[in-house]
């Protein structure tokens, strides 16, 4: 079974899941409940961490993902909601980020 490990809020987390376990789906029926989550559909980016190891088990950023974090996706940033553990993955929760905003484009007549 691969293992997690999760900073969160200054503490170390370790524990094993089962292979193709999703963080959220675990931690919203209490199985891994340090991890932060909000809605689990890639649209709130409260359960957003920095792959610190493991990235590579991972498969690769989803278009919710890429949309929500933007630029943050290129320095190790995933949503724990889109992706599921295959192998030992270490992350971090130490830094929040917000959902990336929507552009507008004024239009003058």
């Amino acid at each position: 079974m691969p293992k997690v490990t999760l900073h969160v809020d200054g503490t170390i987390v370790e524990q094993e899941v089962k292979e193709n376990a999703n963080l959220v789906v675990l931690a919203g029926t209490r199985q891994f409940p340090e991890l932060k989550y909000g809605c689990g559909m890639g649209r709130c980016t409260k359960c957003s961490c920095q792959i610190i190891a493991g990235a590579e088990g991972l498969a690769p950023p989803n278009w919710k993902e890429k949309k929500m974090l933007g630029d943050k996706v290129e320095e190790g940033f995933r949503l724990a909601c889109q992706f599921t553990v295959q192998q030992d993955i270490e992350l971090s929760q130490e830094i929040s980020i917000k959902p990336q905003k929507k552009s507008s484009i004024a239009v003058s007549e």
